[in-house]
């Protein structure tokens, strides 16, 4: 007789557990010849060295499976331990599981071409109107690297423009201040990442959310970056941005041109490095449109129908320009 404890790390154990421990339960029946008490995310075991062999391996794939799924049942249980493959590990393409089971996987073509640059190049331009699923697939990528280990941290960035609006001094501490502009990033880590799990990486820095403003004099290695929201940096910042990126690292650059909130007289960083960088080898561009919108049905339909009226005032104001030059030439003849 020997005794081992397990350790399940980088999942919540209560999820392994299950509610009032009826997934333990489950476990327990399954190997009558083990003595199992579990506590907190350390499980003590206590019998046969060749059946706690068996335990063991079977734990870990538990593990993994909440590790990747967020979620286990009883079937998935009896699948691992008979050795066969759970219904969640035979779907294909899935990136990775919400925290409610919803599998996060590309809906369209577009989408898809996004996560086939991720596994090819370190560095993707991803651009296109709102509800293309840019930030979130962008988000779900990394989670997927972070679980995987392909990546030890995970940076999110926002330049902090307001949207037309002028928030003035807005109360709090630091952090009090600047999360309203990265709560879009938040909402998109809470979907995949448990809350507890979630916390403890932001407190211990494996997860960083942070302004633009404060990335100067930084070096991201062994991580994927991510910049939200790009069309709303100036030149001198999305060029400060990019010579950021360490050895082992990916950077992830979402923006839409059609909503830039700079000052008329202030220049779109993102528009000026797309015509600087897009045939760069190593850096993807991916141009996503109103057939990737994922959103309400309605979304797409405002977004075409701002694409047209942007379309006609610019051949409206080219017209007029075109008018103008031709007045003053004949004004000059004359």
């Amino acid at each position: 007789m020997i005794e081992k404890h397990i350790v399940l790390e980088d999942i919540d154990p209560v999820v392994l557990y299950g509610v009032n421990n009826c997934h333990l339960q489950v476990i327990k029946s399954l190997f009558p010849k083990l003595r199992i008490v579990a506590r907190d995310n350390v499980i003590k075991v206590l019998g046969d060295e060749e059946e706690m062999a068996i335990f063991e391996e079977d734990i870990e794939h538990m593990r993994k499976h909440v590790l990747r799924f967020n979620a286990i049942n009883d079937e998935d249980i009896l699948d691992i331990i008979k050795g066969k493959q759970t219904k969640e590990e035979a779907v294909k393409g899935v990136i990775v599981y919400s925290i409610s089971g919803r599998p996060i996987k590309s809906r369209s073509e577009n989408q898809q071409k996004l996560i086939d640059a991720f596994e090819k190049d370190d560095m993707i331009f991803a651009v296109g109107p709102a509800g293309t699923g840019k930030t979130y697939l962008s988000i779900a990528l990394a989670v997927k690297a972070l679980k995987e280990k392909t990546a030890k941290r995970i940076i999110l960035s926002r330049p902090a423009v307001e949207a037309g609006e002028k928030l003035g001094f807005l109360p709090g501490d630091m952090k009090d201040k600047i999360d309203p502009y990265l709560q879009p990033l938040y909402d998109a880590l809470e979907d995949m990442i448990p809350p507890v799990k979630l916390q403890d990486m932001l407190e211990k820095h494996i997860i960083q959310i942070a302004p633009l403003a404060f990335m100067r004099g930084r070096t991201f290695s062994d991580a994927i970056v991510i910049l939200d929201e790009a069309q709303n940096t100036t030149p001198q910042q999305i060029r400060m941005f990019l010579t950021r990126m360490g050895w082992s690292t990916k950077m992830i650059i979402t923006g839409d041109m059609t909503q830039v909130d700079l000052p008329k007289e202030k220049k779109s960083g993102l528009r000026e490095a797309l015509s600087i960088l897009s045939n760069t080898e190593g850096i993807s561009v991916i141009k996503l449109d109103g057939k990737d919108i994922v959103r309400h049905k309605l979304v797409t339909r405002i977004v075409a129908a701002f694409d047209a009226y942007d379309k006609k005032n610019n051949a409206v104001d080219k017209q007029l320009k075109s008018t103008d030059k031709t007045t003053s030439k004949t004004s000059t003849t004359t």
